[in-house]
C-alpha cells in the first residue's frame, strides 16, 4: 500500500477529515471511471461515486491492508454498481453513452482510426461506437464489471478476483462471455474496418 494511503487511512480512522478527503481526491476519479464504464450514465456514476465513498467511510476501520485500497475501493464501487444495475427495470438506463466515454472511444477507435481518417473510416468508428452502447447493454452485470475491470481498466485476473470476490474460472469464464457477446455485435463493423483499411 502507498504511504500517502497509509498515512491518509491511519487519520481517517483517528477522524480526522483531512485524512478521508486525501483518499477522495486520490481515488474519485478511478471510482468515477469504473462506474461510468459499468452504467454508462454520469449521473449514476456520479452517485455510486458518493455512495462508494460513503461506505468507504463508515467501514474505513473494517480495511485490513491485504489489498491495497484501491482494490478495496474497486470491490465497494463495483458492489454499488451491480447493485444499482439489478434494480433497473428500463434497458433504457443501461445503455452505455459511449460518446462522452473519450478512454473508450478511444480504445475502440485505435482498432478503425487511422492517422488522417477518411469520411468512410469516421463513419465506420461512428458505426462501431453505435453498436457498441446496446451490446454492452446485453452483458450480465457480472460480465459488465469484469469486462470493464480487464480492458478498460487492465486489472489482472487476479485483481479482479479480488474486487469481484470470484474464483479464476469464474472470472475467465465471464470475460470470455462478455468478448464474445460483444464480438457478435461488432464483428460486421469490425470487418468492414478490416476491408477498408486495405
Amino acid at each position: 500500500m502507498e504511504s500517502i494511503d497509509e498515512a491518509a487511512i491511519a487519520e481517517a480512522r483517528r477522524g480526522n477529515p483531512d485524512g478521508f478527503r486525501v483518499l477522495v481526491e486520490r481515488h474519485s476519479r478511478a471510482v468515477y471511471r469504473l462506474t461510468y464504464r459499468m452504467t454508462g450514465n454520469e449521473h449514476d456514476a456520479e452517485d455510486l461515486v458518493q455512495e462508494t465513498f460513503l461506505r468507504a467511510a463508515k467501514q474505513i476501520h473494517r480495511f485490513d491492508g491485504r489489498a491495497a485500497f484501491g482494490t478495496w475501493l474497486h470491490r465497494i464501487a463495483a458492489n454499488c454498481a451491480t447493485d444499482l444495475l439489478r434494480a433497473r427495470t428500463s434497458r433504457e438506463r443501461r445503455m452505455v453513452k459511449a460518446t462522452k466515454d473519450e478512454d473508450g472511444a478511444q480504445e475502440v477507435m485505435a482498432n478503425v482510426a487511422a492517422a488522417t481518417p477518411s469520411p468512410e473510416r469516421l463513419a465506420l468508428s461512428t458505426e462501431i461506437l453505435r453498436l457498441l452502447t446496446p451490446a454492452m447493454a446485453q452483458l450480465t452485470e457480472m460480465e459488465r464489471a469484469v469486462f470493464v475491470l480487464r480492458h478498460y481498466d487492465g486489472r489482472s485476473i487476479e485483481e479482479i478476483c479480488e474486487v469481484m470476490k470470484v474464483k479464476p474460472g469464474a472470472a475467465k469464464n465471464s470475460i470470455f462471455r462478455a468478448v464474445q457477446k460483444l464480438r457478435r455485435v461488432l464483428e460486421p463493423a469490425l470487418g468492414r474496418a478490416a476491408r477498408t483499411a486495405v
